[in-house]
């Protein structure tokens, strides 16, 4: 049977879920997929590095004590080597799980060019090079013969990207609009019940749906790199956060909120992008008072749902969970899984 060996790069709670997967379910996962999963190297800012090319045992990755780093393990180091261990330890797919730069995308935009120079494929939850260095790293990737894949980056484990791209295609999609945030639609609910701002974002981050710091999510540029990787994977944009016009929800006042009700609306943090009739495309993030009838206005809580426009199917909408460890690596797995049939395609090609 086939096999891919794999190099997480972060270790922190969503490549944690993920490996938590192949140490739980590989076998049921190779009868299902027709190939395993094996952990062949790890790095982490708290653990360190570790490169075994024979298989890490995860079991014993997860017993380790609070503290503990992977130094004194054969392979192991106590200090991060990240670009080192991208390439040269022996994966065929490396998963880039570190945090989202959203000024410049590093260190993430490196470690995933790293990989593809190494010839090695890549996923990645990670947001910042799919929308600061996406257009370079796709060509990278084709240049080198491996595939660049990203379903994470935009909605979590719900398959936006890949539904557009596999189950809406011979449809032309002229704009795309969503709830991409589930930290803010949360709050917006919040404050239609009554809560003021200040105490909807607290309850939120007691509920673990936002960070300490909620910048992002509130002000909207967290929904502005996604906007930016819509644009460009679906509607054939080139654009930057730069292009993207952003207001975010501390502008919408109680005052806004219970107006809107009373005409029959609800605020959503939309982030939306359009085709123009010139073929330019227009994006942006603003709080709208959508019509109750809208297929967004009844998402709530901290799920989101994007919206398609179609030429001949009209508006398509699917929802799903926005945020979650488990969630997320989901999506890592089903990029794994895109991947090995890239590989399995070219293959066939070579032939």
């Amino acid at each position: 049977m086939d096999r891919h060996d794999i190099a997480l790069i972060g270790f922190g709670g969503v490549n944690r879920a993920l490996a938590q997967i192949i140490l739980d379910r590989g076998d049921e996962l190779a009868t299902d997929l027709g190939f395993t999963l094996r952990v062949v190297a790890i790095t982490d800012l708290r653990l360190g590095s570790l490169m075994q090319a024979d298989g890490i045992d995860l079991a014993e990755v997860f017993a380790m004590s609070d503290g503990e780093t992977f130094a004194g393990k054969p392979g192991g180091t106590a200090a991060p080597q990240n670009d080192y261990v991208i390439r040269n330890s022996t994966a065929d797919i490396v998963v880039e799980a570190t945090f989202t730069n959203p000024i410049d995308g590093e260190p993430g935009i490196s470690h995933v060019r790293a990989a593809l120079e190494s010839g090695k494929s890549v996923t990645t939850t990670n947001k910042g090079p799919v929308a600061l260095g996406g257009l370079e790293l796709n060509r990278l990737a084709a240049a080198n013969g491996v595939t660049f894949q990203y379903e994470g980056s935009v909605v979590s484990g719900t398959p936006i990207l890949r539904f557009a791209s596999e189950t809406l295609k011979g449809l032309r999609i002229d704009a795309v609009e969503g709830i991409l945030n589930g930290t803010s639609n949360y709050v917006l609910g919040q404050m239609e019940s009554g809560m003021t701002l200040d105490d909807a974002v607290a309850e939120a981050q007691a509920l673990g749906y936002a960070e300490a710091d909620p910048t992002a999510d509130i002000e909207g540029s967290d929904v502005q790199l996604k906007v930016v990787i819509l644009a460009n994977e679906l509607l054939g944009a080139d654009i930057t956060t730069a292009d993207v016009t952003r207001r975010g929800i501390s502008e919408v006042s109680a005052a806004d909120i219970i107006e809107a009700a009373a005409q029959g609306r609800r605020y959503k943090l939309i982030g939306s992008a359009f085709r123009n009739a010139a073929g330019t495309v227009t994006a942006k993030v603003e709080p709208v008072a959508l019509a109750l009838t809208h297929p967004l206005a009844s998402v709530s809580g901290p799920t989101n749902a994007v919206s398609f426009d179609t030429d001949l199917l009209g508006t398509v909408t699917v929802s799903g969970p926005g945020a979650g460890r488990i969630e997320t690596a989901y999506a890592l797995l089903s990029d794994i899984i895109a991947i090995d049939a890239h590989q399995r395609a070219r293959a066939e090609t070579v032939r």
